[in-house]
């Protein structure tokens, strides 16, 4: 399906970067049918070519009307630049995926003939190691064959689920802002450990595997988390007593509103770009 496709990045940071390198070590792409654009960087254009053996280019038209598919993965604040550097080159074959966090995919289509096929894409930090889990929402005019495209690209990075754009906010507060929320944990345990004497390096090493494991033994098994952790808590034991100061100061609701903050504030960020007019 993804023989001889081209895929052009729109944009070369660090998300860019982690994704193509994704997709030619996993034998998606061959390197030279990708394509990363920079417009005045010289110098990052060298290193991607040496360091990938991708194809860079400060030329936008170049490189839209080289692609079967076109990856926007700027900052969310250059969006309207963007896309009007590209929209006399790209066409309705094209399919154009976006990694804005907060960008709807509605923005993008009226900003371009309001026909593109657009999926909005959000793939977390962890994309850097290839262990993303990503969400892809399809815009009004894609069909099933491009989001199997979609999917066979980004599962390169990580994992994929196919979700509705409303649901987009569920998920950035989730998987989006899910890592830091998982930092939290290790940096808490880690305090915990070294408090108790021990030395910082094995305190560091005893939270990030804990929390490795306790997430490989939750993929792996068929039972609920929920049921997991019945299992490992015996009564008036130890880790009753430490999910009892867990209960007592928030607890699992901490977590839920931690969530619900984060995606509010995706609401938040996702309504002004439908406030902005329309480029005509």
């Amino acid at each position: 399906m993804l023989e001889n496709k081209t895929v052009t990045f729109i944009g070369a940071g660090s998300m860019a970067e982690a994704m193509a390198a994704g997709m030619i070590e996993s034998g998606t792409i061959e390197p030279e049918r990708i394509i990363m654009t920079n417009r005045s960087n010289e110098q990052r254009r060298q290193e991607l070519m040496e360091n990938h053996g991708v194809l860079a280019t400060q030329s936008i038209e170049f490189a839209v009307r080289e692609a079967d598919v076109v990856i926007l993965a700027m900052k969310p604040k250059d969006v309207e630049r963007a896309l009007e550097g590209i929209e006399n080159f790209i066409t309705n074959d094209q399919l154009l995926l976006s990694v804005l966090a907060g960008v709807p995919s509605s923005y993008i289509e009226e900003q371009l003939d309001g026909e593109q096929p657009v999926i909005r894409v959000m793939p977390n930090t962890s994309s850097m190691i290839g262990k993303s889990i990503s969400a892809l929402a399809a815009g009004t005019h894609v069909s099933d064959e491009q989001v199997t495209i979609a999917r066979a690209l980004i599962r390169s990075i990580g994992e994929t689920v196919v979700i509705e754009e409303e649901q987009m906010d569920v998920f950035t507060g989730v998987a989006g802002s899910g890592p830091a929320y998982i930092y939290y944990i290790i940096e808490s345990l880690e305090k915990a450990a070294i408090e108790g004497g021990i030395e910082t390096e094995t305190a560091r090493k005893m939270a990030v595997q804990t929390v490795l494991g306790a997430g490989m033994m939750a993929e792996q098994s068929e039972d609920s988390p929920s049921a997991l952790r019945k299992k490992v808590t015996s009564p008036n034991g130890t880790t009753q007593a430490g999910l009892e100061a867990l209960y007592d100061n928030g607890g699992g609701e901490a977590f839920v509103a931690a969530v619900e903050n984060a995606a509010t504030r995706s609401k938040e960020i996702s309504t002004q770009f439908n406030k902005k007019p329309v480029t005509q």
